[in-house]
């Protein structure tokens, strides 16, 4: 799953996952997309990992975070942020900083669910 509120990250991003392999559910711009398509997705055979921008365009990310975890969803957070930066209850989730590239993107995925890509 791709949360990402700048939809040309969301597509490169995406592209990224789908170039090593893997199926994407999104990208979801804002909260209220995220929740909806998880709700949809566990209804649907489930999200394997999930890529979330830590802040959509004013609203921290963590009731996204909150869901994924409550379903058992390995996450990270994506963000132009520093290590410091809250995470709410998720403080043990990695963080992946922007920018970065392809590589460090797919072993970030690949090391939270190595059948994913």
């Amino acid at each position: 799953m791709v949360v990402e509120d700048e939809p040309l990250v969301a597509m490169l991003v995406e592209d990224e996952l789908l170039g090593a392999g893997a199926r994407i559910v999104g990208p979801a711009y804002s909260v209220s997309d995220a929740l909806r398509l998880v709700e949809v997705a566990a209804a649907d055979g489930g999200i394997d990992v999930a890529v979330l921008d830590i802040n959509l365009s004013g609203r921290h990310v963590s009731p996204v975070a909150q869901k994924l975890a409550a379903l058992g969803v390995p996450f990270l957070f994506a963000t132009g942020y520093g290590d410091d930066y809250d995470r709410g209850r998720h403080g043990a989730a990695p963080m992946l900083h922007k920018p970065f590239d392809s590589e460090k993107l797919i072993a970030a995925v690949e090391a939270l669910a190595p059948v994913a890509v």
